[in-house]
């Protein structure tokens, strides 16, 4: 009893620190009514200890991006941005170090196989290197040309570095054989966020690097939500289930892919600790005039300032008309809550596009236990028809009007993606992918099927109880 009375006393003390207070109170609720064993747990995936290492190579990093940069202006000089957009620039530069770029958008990869044969066929153009950054990678048919892709590009003498979550690839089919395959093909790879203790490698085992990137020497990047696996995700359940993961891709050229480069350099820099020289466009000869104003906005817990949920949010404030978001896992956080319900308070249409059935029994409840308070609110839920599972990720501000905007990458709308993981957006300040992510959402919501406050008040109580059991558990972090 003197123990347990003496955790509960500390830990009271000790938990709120440099927490949210919904993050603090599970944690509290967890640890009050299981005290031996909330704390191991606490400690083990609650507290920010085993991170420091990362956390000071990330503010280093921080600082000479922020030095790189300093004779950049926030946007480019002839940019007609409205100062409400150019505010959104300087918040995401103050958080990120990273000024908004004149870029082109090569393709909008929208078909699953054919946006993995165009990875394959940018790497066979490769003369210097090929870096990959992807969250979940596995050796299967669907991937193999792009796996022998990196092998002919190493036999040509091009430098391939490959990085891949531990945690996110280990489970799947042929890991070991995968693995093989990069030794003997000389790919120089890495785990990110490698959960080794043996080896003295040791981390948060909740955390994940969740980033998803493509740079072919320098000039052309590939972003967004997909990873590089099978369409199916090869799991039995996955099998049995019949799921399709739906996802979209991003081709790039233009000074934005050094920005992608640099964050894939501290990556890397992290993991391996080797330095990468980068190679900006110009001197490379790369001299594209682009079409488009974007700005990367990278995040993670490296970043104090959660600079991607404050990119989020700000671009929710911004709607007037009308407001699109599309996430596979929507768990909103308070402030996420609150801005996408004002929007509708505030007469602004809110489309929020999910899938009817998540592919984790844990985040499918925690999402589902806020669908009463954003139906309410007036909120359009369009839920993508079960067993595909939409994966794709972007927000859009006012669709077809003067000032619109969005985000697209490989952020999930949920507390993990804006607290733990590791991600990267790209804000879209002006051009014409703006209205191709507007088509896009169109299409989606064309096959989907609306949820209405009726029906889902009509859910049975184990549903509910279930829904805000799950709900609590998101907030542990």
């Amino acid at each position: 009893m003197v123990v347990d009375y003496a955790i509960k006393f500390v830990m009271i003390g000790v938990v709120p620190s440099n927490r949210r207070p919904s993050s603090a109170n599970a944690w509290l609720l967890l640890i009050l009514l299981l005290p031996l064993a909330g704390l191991p747990l606490y400690l083990l995936m609650g507290s920010t200890f085993f991170n420091r290492r990362r956390h000071r190579i990330q503010q280093q990093a921080n600082a000479m991006i922020t030095n790189v940069h300093v004779d950049i202006p926030d946007h480019p000089a002839d940019a007609e941005l409205s100062d409400e957009v150019e505010s959104m620039v300087r918040l995401n530069r103050s958080l990120t170090g990273y000024p908004a770029v004149d870029t082109n958008v090569r393709a909008l990869w929208t078909d699953y196989s054919l946006a993995i044969s165009r990875i394959a066929a940018l790497i066979d153009t490769a003369e210097h290197d090929v870096n990959l950054e992807i969250y979940a990678v596995a050796l299967d048919p669907t991937t193999r040309p792009a796996f022998d892709a990196m092998a002919r590009a190493t036999a040509r003498g091009v430098h391939v570095r490959l990085l891949f979550d531990h945690i996110g690839s280990r489970k799947y089919p042929g890991y070991g054989r995968m693995k093989k395959f990069l030794n003997d093909a000389n790919i120089d790879w890495h785990l990110m966020l490698p959960l080794q203790p043996w080896r003295g490698r040791f981390r948060r085992p909740d955390l994940r690097n969740h980033r998803k990137v493509v740079i072919i020497d320098g000039r052309t990047a590939l972003m967004g939500s997909l990873n590089l696996i099978d369409r199916g995700y090869l799991m039995r359940n996955h099998r049995r289930a019949g799921r399709q993961w739906i996802d979209a891709l991003l081709e790039l050229e233009g000074p934005v892919v050094t920005s992608i480069e640099s964050m894939f350099a501290v990556d890397w820099y992290t993991e391996s600790g080797e330095a990468i020289e980068l190679l900006s466009p110009r001197r490379l000869g790369v001299d594209t005039p682009g079409e488009h104003v974007v700005q990367l906005v990278p995040s993670g817990p490296g970043y104090q300032t959660e600079p991607n949920l404050r990119m989020f949010n700000t671009l929710i404030h911004h709607a007037r008309e009308r407001l699109v978001l599309c996430s596979p896992y929507f768990v909103p956080e308070d402030s996420l809550l609150e801005a996408v319900t004002t929007a509708c308070y505030r007469g602004v249409r809110v489309d929020l596009l999910v899938g009817e059935k998540a592919d984790q029994f844990m985040v499918n409840h925690a999402q589902s236990s806020y669908y009463e308070v954003l139906l309410r609110a007036g909120v359009r839920i369009w839920q993508f028809p079960a067993p595909y599972v939409l994966h794709t990720k972007f927000a859009i501000a006012d669709p077809g009007r003067p000032s619109n905007i969005a985000v697209v990458g490989s952020s999930n709308m949920d507390m993990r993606s804006f607290s733990l993981n590791y991600e990267n957006s790209l804000f879209v300040a002006s051009g014409p992918l703006l209205g191709q992510l507007e088509q896009l959402a169109n299409t989606y919501m064309g096959v989907s099927r609306q949820l209405t406050l009726e029906e889902w008040s009509r859910r049975p109580w184990h549903r509910r109880y279930i829904d805000n059991v799950m709900k609590l558990t998101s907030a542990l972090q």
